[in-house]
């Protein structure tokens, strides 16, 4: 029987376009998701999160995470990871591309034989790839109806439902 994962960073705190958020724009759309294709789902947590919650410490930080090509150590793994015939993977888009820590989960698993599908959260960057799933942070945070609508368009147009 297939089984579907779906991993994701995502952050709280003070968010450009959605102010402070108790609840990360990726992670709500990680949920749609797992929950329309009735996957597990696993948080990617940085192990040492020394990550600012306010806005533009967090970009600073990030970018110079980037500069570095850090690869933060990640809390946990993915039991069974072998079974899993389809991986869908979520970041907030950060300087145009995945956040470290995304790097780190992704360079920790052999992703062989495996549909893998991305999504991000963004504010007007958009995503890494044109077949990519990108959706604005503030569509996430504030129209549940509208994200998850994205969402089934997106997930109908891979063929998942």
């Amino acid at each position: 029987m297939a089984k579907t994962l779906v991993a994701y960073f995502s952050r709280c705190g003070e968010q450009y376009g959605v102010g402070d958020i108790t609840k990360g724009n990726t992670s709500i759309i990680a949920d749609i998701i797992a929950s329309k294709t009735s996957a597990d789902i696993f948080e990617i947590k940085v192990l040492n999160d020394n990550y600012p919650n306010r806005y533009t410490p967090l970009i600073q930080f990030a970018k110079q995470e980037k500069q570095a090509n850090a690869r933060p150590e990640i809390v946990g793994t993915v039991q069974n990871f072998d079974e899993y015939d389809t991986v869908f993977i979520g970041y907030p888009n950060w300087w145009g591309d995945m956040p470290m820590p995304v790097y780190t989960f992704k360079e920790s698993y052999d992703f062989s034989n495996k549909k893998v599908y991305t999504f991000c959260t963004h504010e007007g960057s958009g995503g890494v790839h044109k077949e990519d799933f990108a959706i604005y942070g503030h569509t996430a945070q504030n129209d549940k109806i509208e994200s998850e609508k994205k969402v089934d368009e997106w997930l109908h147009k891979l063929g998942v439902l």
